[in-house]
């Protein structure tokens, strides 16, 4: 860890938030995506958080991105029997995501992102002062 771990909690927060983003994306970009089977239809991602307390101070705690899942959600099932990618029965798969709610995801992300930068900014605006407090 460095000498100031509010770099690094910081850090880690902006790292886990950016993974978010990336899952959020990949979600939507494949939210109108069919396929010919339910086993081969886009299965959305969602990441998994884990707290990890500091060796060197146990009141400091970082995020780490522990996996990355996919979802258990049954691909949703549409009769479409002139789609190209129809099956034998003339039905296509999607993915179950629902994009009002991946868009509030990221909202909340990019806020929760936004926050973490300022944190930084602020840090080093006070470490700067710090320093140049004895000139």
């Amino acid at each position: 860890m460095s000498n100031l771990p509010i770099f690094d909690i910081a850090g880690s927060a902006l790292q886990a938030q950016s993974v978010r983003m990336s899952t959020i994306a990949s979600n939507l970009s494949n939210a109108d995506t069919v396929a010919g089977s339910a086993d081969a239809a886009y299965k959305p991602l969602e990441p998994v958080f884990q707290a990890v307390t500091s060796r060197e101070d146990p009141r400091l705690t970082r995020v780490e991105v522990k996996q990355v899942t996919q979802s258990e959600a049954p691909p949703l099932k549409r009769y479409e029997p002139h789609h190209p990618l129809a099956d034998g029965d003339g039905y296509v798969y999607s993915p179950d995501i629902d994009p009002v709610a991946q868009m509030v995801n990221l909202i909340s992300t990019s806020r929760n992102y936004q926050a973490g930068v300022e944190m930084l900014n602020t840090a080093k605006e006070l470490t700067l002062a710090t320093l140049t407090m004895g000139r």
